[in-house]
């Protein structure tokens, strides 16, 4: 993780990815980077482009007052101002720079709408090639003490271990792993059980504590979230394939709902990356 690159709207919301951001930099010393897009239709900003460049400069040039001097060094906190699809320039942004971190609040409070889920964030999610950290609101948390890795019958399912452990070894995190799944099967049983053994595995190897758990429920959006109010899990891993139907994101999804009422950041992994690490690996989409 060398660059986090965090949309910005200027709302209380979304500088809560901004904050996010900051807590990661700490840890791994990665430089942080604030990208704003213009607006084109004057009903979000009246007057002309330009005088919305200056608006969204003295924004930043205030952000960096206030912010910068809480990196860690050699990280360092930058801004950009684009034009264009607000999703598209974020991920475009992201994609310039070697392993790369998008942090997005879901939920802009400045009328934009851009980062509300169903619209743009979903968006970053699907396009981006590259982790995405999601955080909707509340207290932004000052360590990642609990990672949680739930575990179903998708074949992707195990693709976002790697660059979940990694995180986990910034923060030294302990790792639930929970497998979740609706069928009573045997064969989808011991299936989970393989997998969940696989990860932990993984896990433990580099030193990690982990702890294992095996739910059975209709409602796998609901029985990953109670788990993780009952056990205060601080980051919630999930893979953005999870949530893609025939038509990209459909409401009501299981990664959706979680990405929707999450109390708590969510990171999202793309199996559209090659990620060959421990025995996990996923196929460039």
């Amino acid at each position: 993780m060398k660059h986090i690159i965090v949309p910005i709207d200027f709302s209380e919301e979304s500088l809560n990815g901004l904050e996010l951001a900051i807590v990661l930099s700490a840890k791994t010393r990665a430089n942080v980077q604030m990208v704003y897009v213009q607006k084109k239709s004057s009903d979000f900003f009246p007057g002309s482009s330009e005088e919305e460049y200056k608006w969204a400069k003295k924004n930043f040039e205030e952000l960096l007052s206030k912010y910068e001097h809480k990196l860690a060094t050699p990280a360092q906190l930058s801004y950009m101002i684009k034009q264009g699809k607000v999703f598209q320039e974020v991920v475009n942004q992201a994609n310039a720079f070697e392993r790369s971190v998008i942090v997005a609040s879901t939920h802009g409070g400045s009328g934009f709408e851009e980062f509300f889920i169903g619209s743009n964030a979903f968006k970053i999610v699907t396009a981006s090639n590259g982790p995405v950290i999601t955080i909707r609101h509340g207290v932004v948390p000052k360590s990642f003490r609990k990672i949680m890795l739930p575990i179903d019958i998708n074949m992707d399912t195990r693709q976002k271990v790697p660059f979940s452990v990694e995180i986990a070894k910034y923060f030294d995190s302990e790792i639930h792993i929970v497998s979740i799944t609706s069928s009573k099967s045997d064969d989808v049983k011991k299936k989970l059980m393989l997998w969940t053994s696989q990860v932990e595995d993984y896990a433990r190897e580099r030193n990690l504590k982990t702890e294992v758990v095996h739910l059975i429920g209709e409602d796998l959006a609901g029985m990953v979230m109670d788990y993780a109010v009952k056990k205060h899990i601080d980051l919630i891993s999930i893979t953005s394939e999870q949530a893609q139907g025939v038509k990209g994101f459909m409401l009501g999804t299981y990664a959706q709902r979680i990405l929707n009422s999450a109390e708590i950041p969510i990171l999202c992994v793309s199996p559209k990356t090659t990620y060959k690490s421990g025995g996990f690996r996923t196929q460039a989409g």
